[in-house]
């Protein structure tokens, strides 16, 4: 068992104990009619604590957890696994226990509230991968993350509600507190506590440059302690000074090797906030950094590796070239950068002088505006055929990723040798 998968076998795991304790411990029938749509729809409301404050407590980025999961993108990922499921549970749980009119009080009343107010909350959430909530929900990412930072007061009402209303009793509720507990602990550490005891790094903004008409490549010196960059390929959480839109965090890869005294951030202008920092980013600056964050290291794969690099997805394998020794790499690896047009490869000759100087390094820059896109095929054929030994690394646009992960897993590469970060942590 690899251990990056233990996160999610823990997730598992809590849906099958929460389910088994609430059969064995099931509640005391009260009323033989509606006795059976209690017991399943108090089950469902559990389910509901424990997966939502199983994603309160992920919410806090505990680093030591990250080794479990794969890295904070993973962590991330089942995050939104465990909110989902939450958010879809609520509608059961809404559906299957009956309602008595008649006897409606203050925990009924706090259901709906939490119930209307996780819905404003999650939406938001799901609305990138909901094309008409896109259109419904256009705020920026401060501005969700702001409304995100109230979850945990519905989770709260929501629990209250589960106390208050008049449903049969059962020791299970014990089991109930427990993550109860810990979600509410989890959120206060996020919202409230956490800024004294996370480590936040001043930095200086020591050169802004424009590379090309959408790049921008910012360098950042300590002022005092530098962060623990520990390996190439990791990124960080990085606030600048200036304004109101660039003092929001944002997550952004290092592109500088660790060895190096600086900390250099490549960044394309892809969205609101990219363009405003390419715009306005000046030299001089302060920026606060959180981090770094990742897994993602070609120093923990096999002998034969591919690294496989789409527009500004270079970033991470900027960092792992520049932490190249001159002896160090004594395997093979086959690289591949593809841009849509030449201009966009605003590293190529730095590239290529690294290649140069690694023989093992099997560097293709590829333009796909004239040689056409690149194909796992051909990727294939230059590594020799036989992929079952070879570790993949990817970085890039997220549809790029998906599809190349699946046809690499056809071609023989193991799920366990592919390796990639998402970066959509909204």
């Amino acid at each position: 068992m690899k251990r990056n998968n233990l996160g999610n076998i823990i997730f598992i795991a809590l849906v099958i104990v929460t389910i088994l304790v609430w059969i064995l411990l099931p509640p005391q029938p009260t009323d033989v009619e509606n006795y059976t749509r209690y017991h399943v729809g108090m089950i469902i409301g559990s389910l509901m604590i424990v997966l939502m404050s199983f994603s309160l407590f992920l919410s806090t980025r505990p680093r030591w957890a990250e080794p479990f999961f794969g890295g904070l993108d993973k962590m991330y990922q089942t995050h939104r696994r465990t909110s989902t499921s939450a958010f879809l549970l609520l509608f059961v749980h809404i559906f299957i226990v009956p309602i008595n009119i008649p006897g409606f009080g203050l925990g009924n009343y706090l259901g709906i509230t939490a119930f209307l107010g996780l819905v404003a909350i999650i939406l938001p959430t799901l609305a990138p991968r909901i094309p008409f909530l896109s259109k419904l929900t256009g705020q920026t990412y401060e501005g969700w993350k702001r409304l995100h930072g109230f979850i945990g007061i519905f989770f709260i009402l929501g629990y209250v509600h589960s106390i208050t209303v008049n449903a049969p009793s059962t020791p299970a509720i014990n089991w109930n507190q427990i993550f109860v507990f810990l979600g509410i602990g989890s959120y206060l550490y996020t919202e409230v506590f956490g800024r004294f005891f996370k480590k936040y790094v001043p930095y200086t903004v020591e050169a802004v440059k424009h590379p090309n008409g959408s790049t921008t490549e910012v360098t950042l010196r300590a002022k005092g302690e530098p962060i623990k960059h520990v390996h190439a390929g990791q990124f960080m959480f990085v606030r600048f000074s200036g304004d109101k839109i660039l003092s929001e965090s944002h997550p952004f890869t290092i592109s500088s090797a660790p060895h190096e005294g600086v900390i250099r951030l490549t960044i394309k202008a892809s969205g609101d906030y990219t363009r405003h920092l390419f715009d306005n980013l000046k030299e001089g600056s302060d920026a606060i950094i959180e981090g770094a964050y990742g897994l993602f290291n070609y120093k923990f794969g096999g002998e034969k590796q591919i690294w496989v690099a789409g527009g500004i997805g270079i970033t991470p394998f900027l960092s792992f070239l520049r932490d190249l020794k001159t002896d160090e790499l004594k395997h093979d690896v086959h690289f591949y950068y593809t841009v849509r047009h030449p201009e966009e490869a605003v590293f190529a000759d730095e590239i290529n002088a690294i290649a140069k100087a690694h023989p093992n390094l099997k560097s293709k820059i590829r333009f796909s505006s004239i040689h056409g896109s690149l194909k796992v095929d051909e990727i294939v054929k230059n590594a020799g055929g036989n992929l079952k030994q070879h570790h993949v690394y990817m970085c890039g646009p997220f549809p790029m990723i998906q599809a190349f992960e699946q046809q690499f897993l056809e071609a023989g590469v193991p799920a366990g040798n592919i390796h990639f970060e998402e970066f959509n942590f909204r």
